[in-house]
């Protein structure tokens, strides 16, 4: 598993238990109603709303700001209207990082992502010059306490791709389509997922061994990440788990 795989799911748990919680909730109550602006309020026919609505859920939004969320994205309540935009760049050590964001001014967000990138070492990239290097997959992640054997056969049963070793969890990818129906099914096997989204996986990875260049990347990552506007980071380098962890943010 890359090593930004672990970082994003650290991130996961760390901004649902401390202070980062607020603003956990509001990037998820975003990604909510710009779903369901561009595909209809209905979770059933809506696979993007669907899987928004459901990663809102797990991670404890109320039920009823969810739904204030749709009701403003249908236009049903007046609201502030989100644009999607996706940035590419580059971190220390030629690490290619995709950031997508959704921002009601496009000039204020670039201007912040291009300050970021710079203070942190990094470099911003012409759209398509690292996006080749992912594509969208379904991810699910669940505890290690969970058995690798029967997860794996209850996963490949449900349609799922690959399960893999994620130090203190199990990953597991399928085609973005198949994520609700995948999670579903493991949920119905015994099996709850920590997360479940859909998301950009590398290709191709970069290994960074020096401890300080590694933690480079993470600072920018974490610099990136803390911006409002921005809903996921997604980049392609792998460290070592001891890095990782001697990594205080």
């Amino acid at each position: 598993m890359s090593g930004h795989s672990k970082w994003a799911t650290t991130k996961h748990r760390k901004g649902a238990q401390d202070k980062a919680r607020a603003k956990l909730f509001a990037k998820l109550i975003r990604q909510v109603e710009v779903a369901a602006r561009e595909g209809g309020g209905d979770i059933n026919a809506n696979a993007n709303l669907r899987a928004m609505y459901t990663k809102a859920r797990d991670a404890s939004v109320p039920l009823d700001t969810i739904e204030r969320a749709i009701k403003r994205g249908t236009g049903e309540l007046e609201g502030v209207r989100y644009e999607a935009v996706t940035y590419e760049g580059y971190a220390h050590g030629g690490v290619a990082v995709i950031v997508e964001v959704l921002t009601d001014n496009r000039n204020r967000t670039g201007s912040e992502m291009r300050n970021v990138f710079s203070r942190n070492g990094g470099s911003m990239a012409e759209p398509g010059s690292v996006s080749w290097q992912f594509e969208r997959r379904g991810v699910l992640i669940f505890p290690k306490t969970s058995d690798e054997d029967a997860l794996l056969e209850a996963a490949l049963e449900a349609g799922a791709d690959d399960l893999s070793d994620a130090g203190d969890s199990w990953k597991i990818t399928c085609g973005p389509s198949e994520l609700h129906d995948v999670k579903e099914a493991l949920e119905a096997a015994g099996f709850t997922p920590e997360s479940a989204e859909p998301s950009l996986e590398p290709t191709q990875l970069v290994t960074v061994t020096d401890e300080a260049e590694a933690k480079n990347v993470l600072r920018l990552l974490d610099a990136i990440d803390d911006l409002d506007d921005v809903q996921a980071v997604h980049a392609n380098f792998d460290v070592s788990d001891e890095i990782l962890a001697s990594y205080d943010g």
